[in-house]
């Protein structure tokens, strides 16, 4: 059931959605929550679901960390991981690690268990030990055996199956299952063509933003370049996302100074929603900050602070979320939607650095779409401890992926790539900003200008150029 706040989006989504455009201030204008029930209620007749509606973005107020909500945190993505797994029926004879000892020798078992620590012995085969809300054990992989090649993709903190037998206090593993997504996942396709683009990295207030590629873009969206059939593309344009550092922000790094057009960090979002502005108001902007945004770099990161980017908030057609955070978009009485699941992706870095099966490659941003697929069987945007600034929540994890999306999309890394797995889309969103020194330096070749173009009807998506 919505709450009064879901029900006066929707209202204003309805409203905006049927160009009846509702001034700036219109939620504030509507009264008790009475009026709010009637007049959705009178929407509700036509439209029942609003063409955005809000999954999951994380809004519990901020509190003073304790060593304890570090333990409470992994126990939560414990159970909530398990839970999945538990469903798989590779799992069979689950049993819990501290059981093991039970166990007679070469027993076949399966256990879910928590990646402690992951060695490599000077043989070449590797050692996990995992544990379990029981107790910990060790899970040895041989080189020599087929489950090899899986545990050498394996990252510490990753919750797992392990399925194997048992010998000398150990398990020897045979296989290993991930949470990952189902076989089965559902190819959902929309009735009608209409479309998403996806974006990242604007960094407005920088002095290497493509200001001009940019308005090229929001040209393009207003039907004023392009081919006739490109201008109607654009018209069935519906959904625009954006994941993160909208703006340049201030005091991101050391030298970051003598990079900056606009200094004051309240004035480049104010010019960030200028340019945002120039894109059509039925055009819904559905938006998550970054690292490079004027917000704690701990994830999950709130939606923008109110006091410092209210020009943002201003936007009729703005929806702003936490990051990460899900929404479910062009859903009807007829049709679920798409489950979109948006994340700036601070931790892609590392996992490119660190998952062996991820260090081919000419850079890591050649690799952010395996990153993406990666993180997705996973189940988790950032498992490994260190991976990303994370503040623990000791209730669940909202890094946690779930429900499983229709649509991934990460940015962070200024590349863009486009694949899929197992029915999901993964969209790796680039950015308008050129070569800075900072990726001259590890020799990261950026793709400013390009945005994936996501086709609900087909599920195609294509590489639009705004840099040419």
């Amino acid at each position: 059931m919505l709450s009064i706040e879901e029900k006066k989006r929707a209202i204003v989504q309805h409203l905006i959605a049927q160009k009846i455009l509702p001034p700036v201030d219109v939620v504030q204008q509507f009264g008790n929550s009475s009026s709010v029930d009637k007049l959705y209620s009178e929407i509700s007749a036509s439209t029942i679901i609003p063409p955005v509606r809000v999954i999951s973005t994380y809004a519990k107020p901020p509190k003073k960390i304790v060593p304890q909500d570090f333990v409470d945190y992994y126990n939560a993505r414990y159970r909530q991981l398990s839970k999945i797994l538990g469903q798989r029926q590779e799992l069979q004879n689950l049993t819990s690690i501290g059981r093991l000892g039970k166990k007679e020798e070469r027993d076949r078992i399966s256990v879910i268990g928590m990646i402690l620590k992951k060695d490599e012995t000077k043989n070449g085969n590797y050692i996990l030990t995992i544990e379990d809300p029981t107790g910990t054990i060790k899970a040895i992989a041989s080189k020599n055996k087929p489950a090899f090649a899986a545990v050498s993709q394996l990252v510490e903190d990753e919750v797992v199956g392990i399925v194997g037998v048992t010998g000398n206090n150990a398990i020897f593993v045979e296989s290993v299952v991930l949470p990952d997504v189902p076989l089965a996942q559902e190819l959902k396709k929309s009735a009608e063509e209409v479309y998403a683009v996806a974006l990242s990295c604007i960094h407005v207030g920088s002095t290497q933003f493509l200001r001009e590629e940019f308005r090229k873009f929001t040209s393009w969206l207003r039907g004023e370049v392009g081919s006739a059939e490109q201008r109607r593309v654009a018209s069935l344009v519906k959904y625009v996302f954006i994941v993160g550092d909208i703006v340049e922000g201030v005091g991101i790094h050391p030298t970051q100074q003598k990079q900056l057009l606009i200094e004051d960090i309240t004035e480049q979002y104010a010019e960030a929603a200028r340019l945002l502005a120039e894109i059509p108001q039925d055009k819904f902007l559905v938006m998550c900050p970054g690292n490079h945004d004027a917000m704690r770099l701990g994830e999950p990161q709130f939606a923008f602070y109110k006091d410092i980017a209210k020009p943002l908030y201003d936007l009729p057609n703005a929806i702003l979320l936490s990051n990460p955070s899900m929404v479910n978009v062009h859903g009807s009485v007829d049709f679920p939607g798409f489950n979109v699941l948006l994340y700036h992706g601070f931790s892609f870095i590392y996992y490119a650095d660190n998952v062996e099966c991820l260090k081919v490659g000419t850079s890591v941003s050649d690799r952010v779409a395996g990153v993406m697929k990666f993180l997705l069987e996973a189940r988790h945007l950032a498992p490994t401890h260190g991976s990303s600034q994370i503040i623990p929540d000791n209730e669940s994890d909202p890094m946690i992926i779930d429900p499983i999306p229709d649509i991934f999309i990460g940015g962070h890394i200024h590349k863009a790539a486009v694949t899929t797995h197992r029915g999901v889309i993964l969209v790796a969103a680039s950015c308008f900003q050129s070569k800075t020194d900072y990726q001259e330096k590890f020799g990261v070749e950026p793709d400013p200008g390009r945005v994936p173009l996501i086709n609900l009807q087909t599920r195609e998506v294509k590489m639009l150029r705004f840099d040419q």
